[in-house]
């Protein structure tokens, strides 16, 4: 860790970045500093980097819509410059809707700069906003009691639009200092990182979450994890002092940095390379990912832990991109509906009472599959009691084992709609 770093981030904090990462996200309601006159800020989940400059903030991210004013609090508990600009790192919902309030200040508006590829984003996310509000909702757990549909921009006034884009980089002064703006493809294709020289500071958004890198997400658009790993290689060959994440704790310290950056890119390169030598062996699409065995040396490792994402996940992606959509089997080429498979499986088998004796069996051994059967039952009978109460049960043990923040929301969702299917037809729970 350099001097400048060390005298402002508190000893307590330091040492405990050595070990275990405690949470996925960093504490809500702290300005962390990491440089002088830089803090890193979280007001919910995703965290924003604040830098002071002689000519006012450079402000790096801005969080959901509901961030805005904690947000805006907490820069101001650190200094009272004006915004100059907001940069994004990339254009996802909990990084760049919270400006709001910092525009209710008054003053100059700031100057918005982007990679290009958010404009296509934010147009992306207005004619798709009912499925992106349902797969966050779906992701989240579904809805429910205290857990309401999520809100998804439409509307061309609910989006800050960046008046500068770029292609590759660029450079621009502010207060006199230099800031760097790089492209780098990975969780996303608008994504870029910031580097500040004259503070050997690194504000890399999504590109580093403190936990293992969201490259695969079942329900999102294509990722990039080969030029991940090849751009956060090329952060770490920066040699900065200090790194904010997107989400987490900030990384302080060049061979701490350095050594947690290009193993990141280590497992990413793994998973990548896998997943293409199984496609040219010819394996059929599930037996690539059931196959897929993570090296002790990444899956050990507390900072890469899948809190959110999946390594499995990230395997669908890479065939995805190479392979197609097409799964290898030719019955899934042109498939019957879904409804029909169900109810002929359940027919054969007598019934959904087969598939919920043999899932309860399979619950203590197999859970996979004895997911697999109860929403066959559910599905060929989607008014059997006993079919959903087995659901239920088989998803929740699942659930109970389940770190990974998108499964875990997609298996509760699964769960809730059967609750909500045995309350419609008057039955317990069980």
């Amino acid at each position: 860790m350099n001097d400048a770093t060390s005298a402002v981030v508190p000893a307590t904090m330091r040492d405990s970045m050595g070990g275990a990462f405690a949470a996925w996200t960093a504490p809500r309601g702290r300005a962390i500093p990491v440089a002088a006159r830089a803090w890193q800020v979280c007001a919910h989940v995703a965290n924003a980097g604040v830098i002071d400059t002689d000519e006012g903030i450079v402000l790096v991210d801005c969080g959901l819509p509901k961030d805005g004013e904690e947000l805006l609090s907490l820069v101001r508990s650190v200094t009272s410059a004006p915004l100059h600009t907001l940069i994004y790192t990339h254009g996802h919902i909990d990084h760049a809707f919270g400006l709001g309030p910092f525009l209710a200040e008054g003053g100059r508006p700031p100057r918005i700069i982007a990679h290009r590829n958010v404009v296509e984003r934010f147009r992306r996310y207005s004619r798709t906003a009912a499925y992106n509000a349902a797969a966050n909702t779906r992701q989240s757990g579904g809805p429910g009691p205290g857990r309401p549909a999520t809100w998804w921009p439409s509307r061309v006034d609910e989006f800050f639009w960046p008046d500068t884009t770029y292609e590759d980089s660029l450079t621009i002064s502010v207060g006199g200092e230099q800031i760097i703006l790089r492209h780098a493809m990975g969780e996303t294709d608008d994504a870029t990182w910031v580097w500040v020289p004259g503070r050997k500071l690194a504000c890399v958004g999504d590109l580093w979450i403190d936990g293992f890198p969201n490259a695969g997400n079942p329900q999102k658009v294509q990722r990039y994890p080969e030029e991940w790993a090849r751009n956060i290689r090329a952060i770490a060959a920066h040699e900065p002092h200090a790194v904010l994440a997107g989400h987490g704790m900030p990384l302080l310290g060049v061979e701490y940095i350095r050594e947690r950056l290009t193993t990141m890119a280590a497992y990413l390169e793994y998973i990548t390379e896998y997943t293409i030598g199984a496609l040219n062996a010819g394996l059929d699409h599930n037996a690539i990912v059931t196959g897929f065995r993570a090296p002790s040396r990444f899956a050990n490792l507390p900072y890469l832990r899948p809190i959110h994402d999946r390594p499995e996940f990230v395997v669908r992606n890479v065939i995805r991109r190479y392979g197609g959509w097409w799964n290898g089997r030719p019955a899934d080429l042109l498939p019957p509906t879904t409804a029909e498979h169900a109810r002929e499986l359940v027919a054969l088998a007598g019934g959904a009472g087969a598939f919920v004796v043999r899932a309860r069996e399979l619950a203590g051994s197999n859970l996979p599959l004895a997911c697999q059967l109860a929403e066959w039952a559910v599905l060929g009978e989607p008014d059997s009691v006993e079919a959903h109460r087995c659901l239920i049960d088989v998803f929740t043990a699942r659930l109970a084992d389940e770190t990974a923040y998108q499964a875990r929301g997609i298996y509760r969702t699964a769960i809730n709609a059967s609750r909500g299917r045995l309350a419609e037809l008057g039955a317990a729970e069980g």
